[in-house]
């Protein structure tokens, strides 16, 4: 852990931090003190006290948007995905046929031996019609 004195609204502060964190900590200590200059400039907060809870409220509300932004945005994102699956289903399903039951194939087996019957049936009766000519 390492100590890090910095400068927040003209005050300083010791702030222990993680090794290896210490430009996150300088950014977030930036963030807050750019929070709280503003407010106080604004000319209507004075207190300290006053101004580091407002910029706290603040930024917990740009954290509160960000979190809703992002799940809005996985919500969309899960419900394109469910649509691309459901019409990637319903295509695959158009392009194949579906598969033919036992009964429905054995009722084609049937059929085609009736039609193979006919055609013999037909070239008999035939066979037969060109011995006249």
């Amino acid at each position: 852990m390492k100590q890090i004195e910095v400068q927040i609204l003209q005050q300083s502060y010791v702030l222990t931090c993680p090794d290896g964190q210490e430009e996150r900590l300088l950014e977030a200590v930036r963030r807050v003190d750019t929070a709280m200059t503003r407010i106080r400039d604004s000319g209507k907060v004075r207190s300290r006290e006053r101004v580091a809870v407002l910029s706290a409220l603040n930024m917990a509300f740009d954290v509160l948007d960000r979190e809703a932004q992002e799940s809005a945005m996985a919500t969309a994102q899960a419900e394109m995905q469910s649509l691309h699956d459901e019409v990637t289903s319903q295509h695959a399903a158009q392009s194949l046929p579906p598969e033919p039951s036992p009964e429905e194939l054995a009722e084609r087996q049937r059929q085609q031996a009736l039609a193979e019957q006919l055609v013999l049936r037909l070239d008999q009766a035939l066979e037969s019609d060109a011995r006249l000519l």
